[in-house]
């Protein structure tokens, strides 16, 4: 049975960061790309990054590009989100997700239905 594990959301003040890890079992990591999603309160999800097999094709939404860093470990069959000057805006719960595909296609990279397999989701909130 697949299954993704997200940690390390929490509480953190604007401007500061925070580091969320997603273990996978049940699979390998090997055979798929990781897409990142989040939820805000009253807001669909959507998508946040996602990143290829092999690390070398990365995406980001316009709005966390050059605070945020996605990168993954395929031997050690997880996935991590890097989230730094973190703002109010950002504040929702944090999934990630097994793409049916092994790259991130920049069209389809953000459309849930392109994803499978789903964590439980992590809460991140950045408040004062």
């Amino acid at each position: 049975q697949p299954q993704l594990v997200e940690s390390g959301g929490g509480l953190v003040q604007p401007g500061g960061s925070l580091r969320l890890s997603c273990a996978a079992s049940g699979f390998s990591l090997d055979y798929y790309a990781i897409g990142w999603f989040r939820q805000a309160p009253g807001k669909e999800r959507e998508g946040v990054s996602c990143i290829s097999i092999s690390g070398r094709s990365i995406r980001y939404i316009d709005s966390v590009k050059d605070r945020f860093t996605v990168s993954r470990d395929n031997s050690g069959n997880t996935a991590t989100l890097q989230m730094n000057s973190l703002k109010p805006e950002d504040t929702g719960v944090y999934y990630c997700t097994r793409r049916r595909y092994p790259s991130c296609d920049p069209s389809t990279w953000p459309r849930e239905d392109f994803y499978d397999t789903w964590g439980q989701g992590i809460q991140v909130t950045v408040s004062s």
